[in-house]
């Protein structure tokens, strides 16, 4: 039974593979009504824009997850390449500053697509013993409170942040503004290396918008079904 297209899908499947191929089988088992994808750092570098076209050919809306991270100018330069090539949503790491966030927002403005943008604040693979190593007092949530007002400030759209840190955010921050959250796994799935994790309806019920989840679905033998049962997980908000 084919499912009815879901308007705004909360589920970003990332398509983490070493390879265009792998990227594509996988993304032909899915339906985009029913989500959207991600594309990052590995595969992007692998398979380069071609990839996205082939991926919007099949008709799914993409978040390119390259964490932008540099001076103000190659920031926003990279940033307006990466509307370019009509993304639905990228990224940069909010500790590049305000100056290179707002360097960035002007630079996507300046686009006739312009994506949804938003900052990484901290990384979900990090806890308080690694931030205090790098020289960020406080534990995560404290810093990502702090980063994701910054991002606000400088006119970005969203933050990507832990499900950990969405309740304290959504106490502070508009109800436009995107939280973006990695680190979900339906309950009885393996955490694997990230540190901050919570099931895809605690993440919604708190106040996320989008889940980005991989394993989950890209590793389970049925890769729609999987993507389906969460979606009807999370009906009821």
């Amino acid at each position: 039974m084919t499912e009815s297209k879901i308007a705004d899908p909360k589920v970003i499947v990332a398509l983490d593979f070493p390879s265009a191929d792998e990227a594509l089988s996988l993304a032909r088992q899915l339906d985009p009504t029913q989500c959207r994808v991600k594309v990052g750092k590995e595969l992007f570098t692998r398979a380069g824009p071609a990839l996205l076209e082939h991926l919007q050919q099949l008709n799914f809306e993409l978040f390119l997850d390259l964490k932008y991270h540099d001076i103000p100018n190659t920031t926003a330069q990279a940033c307006r390449a990466a509307a370019e090539l009509g993304v639905w949503m990228l990224n940069v790491h909010a500790l590049g500053g305000r100056r290179m966030m707002e360097a960035a927002r002007e630079a996507v403005d300046k686009t006739s697509h312009s994506p949804l943008l938003i900052a990484v604040t901290i990384l979900t693979s990090l806890d308080g013993a690694e931030l205090a190593e790098i020289g960020l007092a406080g534990e995560p949530v404290d810093n990502v409170v702090r980063l994701a007002k910054l991002a606000k400030a400088a006119g970005l759209d969203g933050v990507v942040c832990s499900p950990k840190e969405v309740a304290s955010l959504r106490n502070t921050m508009e109800s436009d503004f995107r939280l973006v959250t990695p680190g979900v796994r339906p309950a009885g799935a393996a955490v694997g290396d990230q540190k901050r994790t919570t099931t895809p309806e605690d993440a919604i019920r708190l106040g996320a918008n989008y889940l980005v989840i991989g394993r989950p679905i890209t590793q389970a033998k049925n890769p729609l079904a999987a993507l389906a049962d969460i979606n009807a997980s999370l009906r009821l908000f």
